[in-house]
């Protein structure tokens, strides 16, 4: 296998006196480390199974110049010679603002030597969404994928990497300083690269290490905790003056030498390369002058040496160190208005003072003299550097990325160009999936400031939906966008939209709701006015507390009247009234009517950042309890394909498996429904905890559980993911009734009565009438049995009822089931068989099963054996096709109790 070039400070190398290779002083504990974690790779060695590949971290730290870039050479040199695949790259100082900077370090140079069908192997669908942050090709224009996905395309190509050219070594000095985005996807996967043949090795500062990085600090099952650098003894120091000065080396000088630099290998190293420049004999009396020649690799010191090499040197280390990693002579030497000529001898007395390095690219010799010749440029000088750097990479054609970290470094001066470039700078980022560097840059063009309708357009562009994950801010800055008077019509619409959005983000779904309608009767125009009130009743439809809603849910029935469905908005507002129609318990036909009015034109699009994924969900779950899970499953399958395609990999499509598990709940295939759903919580996981995806993701698996009679491990659930008020708004199903149905099956009826009561009352103020929707009436009704018969039959009657209106099979055929539970005993049997005849006409195929075990147990306490066998048997059947145990068990004891075989007997064949 082949080893990518690692940069390292051969000065930290050390060789015997006679010219052999002896490796860094004293940092023996750390190479067998290192020799340990390498034969890892290969099964050999370590804590694991002899001949079990495994992978690992490998972390040094200490501080600058302590030698951790010349230990990482000697894991790249360990990993090569054993034929291990070496990718190695740098944090940087300056170039914390650059997205993916170091991930395009690691990976790139790489992946660039691939063909074409290599790359489409390695990336296959990933590649539109990892190739932009990794710098094989530009952002494709469209919806843009969010900072999890394109983390998990990552973890993808490098574990497909690591299958291909593996072991993969992957090396990351100064990790303290790598970008944000490359940070959050490198802690992410540290966790995860014991099951690959990977070995992470890092170096850092840990004082300067950000917090949120702490996974780099984990310890590892071989290596254990990071390796921290000690300082070089006296003795490895005297040991290396009398190698560069001579062995006759005075103690005494050599002591001095120690103390001077406390030991750090790189202020020793260079010490001794100045003694030996300078002609210095390593005597007792020269001891004093060492610690002068010591400070003069930084601060004052290391100014007056740059003083003595002249103007023209000096300007030129500014420009490098402003530059960064960005540096090549002729860029530098552009922007400390050098010829060519003086810009190469410039460069060479650099080098022969030790500031710079002699080979390719243009840096310092250490990160501390870059730090310090940075630090040493004059403020009005730098800020002018910076100006100019952007300029000069803008011009040369390295685009506005580039440009933007030197921009957030110069002055604001109400220059436009600045502007527009840091808005170019977001709309690129927001495709690479860094969001975060898109937000600084918006933030600082409007600190620039932008005039007239520039400041709206940058206000409403940090109210971008990809920077959602500051909702207050956002909703701040849309709001001031709005009170500019010169937003347009089409920026005021899409920035109430958006406002109502943030909104609904922060839990303040009544305030999203007053929005759009204040805004919507504010428009002169009639489609726009259309379109505001299309997002308006959408944001309604997740409102919990709303007594309006009967009344909007009237205006909304009368406004579809007299659409065509001529345009997205209308067929958007056919999807709404459908949903509208379903939970309110209207008759069936007139939501399913409405919901294929809206998929007229095929066009309902699920990652479209103008128009959202609510409506697609809603017309969805509309098809699911208007007993067409068919057409459920295949829209949310379809959302989920766009979904994984554009790299959402966050809250949509942990939404998108959630619901899609609902569908198989629905269609009694349990089984199937508890692996989406335990998917969508897991994805869920990484979005954080009371959120109201997790929630949903909770609710819907405690469902199942409850389902497949499993209650004790759905109350274990619900306290390890703390199930409990205050709920978020916006969950599906209903968290509160969910929980009073989990209360309901660990015998706490009073407690369970006190939850569905509320629920009812939530849901009877808005009109929602739909037992299928939110089966909350046939549970109180189970709840309140015991202390009070009638209001039971009562409340369940009434579930009943709505259930007929309303006129699908599988809701009529549950509420009978609980219905023929309260009923008197005489009607108890015919009841359940008028739910079993619903249920079998309807997909419930779980509760088609409960409802014929049931009914067999009933039949077989009045003496019919032989009806009674028919339905235990089918009903035994169709619950263990369904994965409900918990029925299964029932039928089991039945048909034992009948004196019946546990299953039927086949005719042969």
């Amino acid at each position: 296998m082949g080893s990518e070039q690692f940069d390292t400070n051969e000065a930290e190398h050390h060789r015997h006196p006679g010219g052999g290779y002896r490796g860094p002083l004293e940092r023996e504990a750390e190479l067998v480390s290192a020799q340990i974690a390498v034969d890892g790779l290969y099964g050999r060695g370590g804590t694991g199974p002899a001949g079990v590949p495994r992978g690992g971290r490998l972390s040094f730290t200490g501080p600058a110049g302590a030698g951790k870039s010349t230990v990482l050479d000697e894991v790249r040199r360990i990993a090569a010679d054993r034929q291990c695949t070496v990718l190695a790259a740098r944090g940087g100082e300056r170039e914390q603002a650059i997205a993916f900077h170091l991930v395009r370090q690691l990976l790139l140079p790489l992946l660039a030597t691939f063909s074409e069908r290599e790359l489409h192997d390695v990336l296959g669908d990933w590649y539109a969404i990892v190739g932009p942050c990794v710098g094989l090709c530009p952002a494709e224009e469209g919806a843009t994928p969010d900072q999890q996905g394109v983390r998990d395309g990552l973890d993808l190509v490098v574990t497909r990497l690591a299958a291909r050219r593996g072991p993969l070594v992957l090396l990351v000095d100064d990790a303290h300083w790598a970008d944000h985005e490359s940070l959050q996807w490198l802690t992410a996967f540290a966790t995860r690269i014991e099951t690959l043949p990977v070995l992470l090795a890092t170096a850092y500062r840990t004082d300067e290490l950000p917090a949120d990085a702490a996974a780099l600090n984990a310890p590892d099952r071989d290596a254990g905790r990071p390796l921290e650098l000690a300082p070089l003894t006296p003795t490895a120091v005297a040991g290396l003056l009398r190698e560069t000065l001579g062995a006759h080396a005075d103690d005494a000088f050599c002591h001095e030498a120690w103390l001077a630099t406390g030991g750090n290998p790189f202020r020793t190293v260079e010490l001794a390369a100045k003694a030996a420049d300078r002609g210095l004999s390593p005597t007792r009396e020269n001891a004093l002058r060492l610690r002068e020649l010591a400070d003069s690799d930084t601060g004052i010191g290391l100014v007056e040496r740059l003083d003595e090499l002249g103007s023209s040197s000096v300007r030129l280390a500014w420009a490098v160190a402003v530059l960064g990693s960005e540096a090549t002579l002729p860029l530098a030497a552009s922007m400390a208005a050098l010829t060519p000529l003086e810009a190469a001898q410039g460069r060479e007395r650099l080098r022969r003072a030790r500031i710079l390095k002699a080979e390719e690219p243009v840096e310092f010799v250490h990160p501390l003299v870059a730090t310090a010749v940075y630090r040493e440029v004059p403020a009005a000088v730098r800020v002018a550097l910076h100006g100019k750097a952007a300029w000069e990479l803008v011009e040369s054609g390295q685009g506005a990325t580039a440009a933007a970290r030197h921009l957030q470094e110069t002055h604001p001066d109400g220059d436009h160009w600045v502007v527009e470039h840091l808005r170019a700078a977001a709309r690129e980022y927001l495709r690479t999936g860094a969001p975060d560097a898109a937000r600084r840059a918006l933030e600082r063009a409007l600190r620039e400031p932008p005039i007239g309708q520039a400041r709206a357009d940058v206000l409403y562009e940090l109210g971008s939906p990809a920077l959602m994950h500051d909702p207050v801010a956002s909703a701040r800055h849309l709001r001031s966008a709005l009170e500019e008077p010169e937003a347009t019509v089409g920026l005021r619409q899409n920035a109430t939209m958006r406002l109502a959005r943030a909104l609904t983000y922060s839990d303040r779904l009544p305030e999203a709701v007053t929005v759009m309608e204040e805004e919507a009767a504010r428009a002169t125009d009639s489609r726009a006015r259309l379109r505001l009130l299309a997002e308006h009743f959408m944001m309604a439809a997740f409102t919990a507390e709303d007594g309006g809603a009967p009344a909007r849910s009237r205006r909304l029935a009368r406004i579809t009247e007299r659409l065509t469905g001529r345009d997205r908005t209308e067929r958007y507002l056919f999807g709404l009234r459908a949903w509208d129609a379903m939970v309110r318990g209207e008759p069936m036909a007139v939501a399913l009517e409405h919901a294929e009015r809206s998929l007229a034109l095929g066009d309902m699009r699920w990652t479209d950042e103008d128009w959202g994924f609510e409506v697609p969900t809603l017309v969805a779950l509309t098809f699911l309890h208007c007993d067409r899970p068919d057409r459920a499953d295949e829209l949310f399958a379809r959302g989920v394909g766009e979904f994984e395609r554009q790299g959402w990999r966050g809250v949509p499509l942990a939404l998108g498996y959630t619901f899609l598990g609902h569908v198989r709940y629905r269609s009694g295939r349990l089984t199937d429904a508890e692996d989406f759903v335990r998917a969508g919580l897991r994805l869920a996981d990484r979005v954080g905890p009371a959120t109201p995806v997790h929630c949903s993701a909770t609710a819907s698996l405690l469902q199942i559980l409850l389902a497949r009679g499993r209650t004790a491990a759905a109350a274990e659930l619900a306290a390890e993911h703390g199930f409990a008020e205050p709920f978020p708004s916006g969950v599906f199903p209903d968290a509160q009734a969910v929980r009073g149905e989990l209360l309901l099956a660990r015998g706490m009826a009073k407690e369970a009565a006190t939850d569905l009561a509320e629920v009812g009352r939530r849901f009877d103020a808005r009109g929602m009438r739909n037992p299928g929707w939110c089966p909350w009436l046939p549970h109180l009704a189970l709840a309140t049995e015991a202390t009070d018969p009638q209001r039971a039959r009562d409340l369940v009657a009434e579930a009943v009822r709505r259930a007929e209106r309303f006129g699908a099979p599988s809701v009529l055929g549950q509420t009978l089931r609980v219905a023929s539970r309260l009923s008197e005993p005489a009607r108890r049997v015919e009841t359940l068989q008028r739910a079993v005849h619903c249920l079998e006409r309807s997909p419930a195929a779980s509760e088609r099963a409960s409802a014929l075990v049931e009914l067999g147990a009933l039949l077989r306490r009045a003496g019919r054996t032989r009806e009674a066998a028919e339905c235990l048997y089918r009903g035994v059947d169709e619950a263990a096709q369904c994965g409900a145990e918990a029925v299964v068990s029932q039928a089991r004891e039945e048909l034992d109790a009948a004196a019946l075989r546990p299953r039927r007997l086949d005719p042969p064949g």
